[in-house]
């Protein structure tokens, strides 16, 4: 079967779309707050927490490609092909770019910082304390970095050639539990799409 036929990769490659607005949700959100008497130190620990250290779990356990991180495919309802894309999908390039992702945040963190205050006519909580500002960010970096996981593995996986795929042996569910990452409900049964 043809990797590009799965909906569940070409769905992945929306997130390149959405980091932009991800980003501008962290300028807003840490316009909030003034920044602190050392902003540097609160910055490296906002990076270190929300981007450095998911990345890291990212390495030992890679996001699984059929998770939506809020719906994911049952991994005992997988097809034959998906189950084999499973054991494919995170090669030693896809989690050295996942860390480089995780740590270009830091400059990116670093200048929207920068450019908060600018916002903070428009910041959606004005007046919010340093520490909280800073709580309500770490969720938004982890998500950017499952999301440049999810999307790498989908370039990579959708880059893979029926003949690849055919000579990959499946990933067994117990293998699965144990070496991916997967979150969400287990919600998501599409059909192949059918590709002329």
């Amino acid at each position: 079967m043809n990797p590009r036929s799965e909906p569940l990769l070409w769905l992945q490659l929306l997130g390149l779309a959405a980091i932009p607005a991800e980003l501008l949700a962290v300028a807003l959100i840490l316009a909030g707050a003034d920044p602190g008497p050392v902003p540097g130190i609160e910055r490296l620990l906002l990076w270190a927490l929300g981007a450095l250290l998911p990345a890291l779990l990212l390495w030992q356990r890679p996001a699984d490609c059929w998770s939506l991180l809020l719906l994911q495919t049952p991994a005992r309802g997988r097809r034959e092909d998906q189950r084999r894309l499973s054991a494919l999908q995170s090669p030693l390039p896809v989690r050295l770019l996942t860390v480089a992702a995780a740590a270009g945040l830091l400059p990116a963190l670093w200048r929207l910082d920068l450019l908060s205050p600018q916002l903070a006519a428009i910041a959606p909580l004005p007046e919010a304390s340093r520490l909280v500002t800073i709580l309500l960010t770490l969720p938004l970096l982890a998500v950017l970095v499952w999301q440049f996981q999810q999307l790498l593995q989908a370039i990579w996986l959708l880059s893979r050639s029926a003949e690849q795929l055919e000579g990959t042996p499946t990933m067994a569910p117990e293998v699965l539990a144990r070496e991916r990452l997967s979150l969400g409900l287990p919600l998501l049964l599409p059909a192949p799409l059918e590709l002329p």
